[in-house]
């Protein structure tokens, strides 16, 4: 078996109790799923906090209330935070110098401008309505605050821009060391409240939309991975296509939406049978730093 796959555990995100009671959220339940999803093959843990809205020092101490038991279990744990929300870009990212210290390893950017609602009728955007705010401008700063931080980075692609944007950086030699590109799919439920056939983004996790972003990707050297929020990775088949395709995968109840609500540790088993069945192996935390060239 060669060239292991990365498996990245979104492990909590915004997904409420209601929509799976086995979503972790506080730092106990947090530390028991991430030691669990470690010891079964995952190598990087992307995980929420519980205040989406808090910046700074405090930010990242209540991160710490999970990170140090975590890390005392696993001391090469490679850890990711979410990005906190501010108007402000610098007051978006300035807990991320003490989490690093806090034992963060990667920060995470959603690098473009996307439009998200929650279900409505019909299947059209309902009542809540928002946009991710990531102006060119701002991509650039951040990229910069991250790279001088010496922390890796983790991008959500939600759409082809995104990428195209993160290749030209890449093409410029001003993409910083350690990113991995996660290619969002959107699933046939609204990740942001479960709803089957609410509104989504982005392609479908179809075989042809992933060829799609290969076809981008190309011979340019950028690791990638799929998730599929708002689904459920395994069934749609992407997890098999995109390992045999040579990428990696992200997969925890952050994403998951479907019918059956499993816990994070299950969805972990099944991901690294479908590694196996298509003859490869998880990625140790180890491997996973070497392939990424982590700072």
């Amino acid at each position: 078996m060669t060239s292991p796959v990365i498996i990245t555990l979104a492990i909590n995100g915004e997904t409420s109790k209601k929509r799976n009671p086995n979503v972790p959220h506080t730092p106990e339940e947090i530390v028991a799923d991430a030691v669990a999803c470690f010891a079964a093959g995952v190598a990087v843990v992307h995980n929420h906090m519980g205040d989406i809205r808090l910046t700074g020092q405090a930010a990242a101490d209540r991160y710490a209330l999970a990170w140090a038991p975590i890390r005392e279990a696993v001391p090469d744990a490679i850890l990711c935070p979410t990005t906190q929300q501010a108007t402000d870009l610098e007051e978006r990212l300035n807990f991320l110098g003490p989490a690093r210290k806090a034992g963060a390893r990667l920060a995470s950017i959603d690098p473009g401008v996307e439009n998200f609602a929650s279900s409505g009728p019909d299947g059209l955007p309902g009542v809540w309505r928002g946009c991710l705010d990531y102006s060119i401008d701002m991509v650039e700063r951040a990229f910069g605050i991250i790279a001088g931080l010496g922390l890796g980075l983790s991008l959500g692609i939600y759409e082809p821009g995104f990428l195209r944007l993160v290749l030209a950086m890449k093409r410029a030699g001003v993409l910083p060391r350690g990113t991995i590109a996660h290619l969002y799919f959107g699933g046939d439920h609204n990740f942001l409240d479960g709803v089957k056939g609410g509104y989504t983004f982005g392609l479908p996790p179809t075989r042809k939309a992933l060829d799609a972003y290969v076809e981008m990707i190309g011979d340019s050297g950028i690791t990638w991975g799929v998730a599929v929020p708002g689904g459920d990775l395994c069934e749609t088949g992407l997890a098999r296509y995109a390992i045999e395709r040579g990428g990696h995968v992200r997969i925890g109840l952050e994403d998951h939406a479907a019918d059956r609500q499993p816990t994070n540790l299950q969805l972990v088993k099944e991901v690294v049978a479908v590694c196996l069945e298509a003859g490869k192996r998880p990625a140790s935390r180890t491997e996973a730093a070497a392939i990424l060239d982590l700072p």
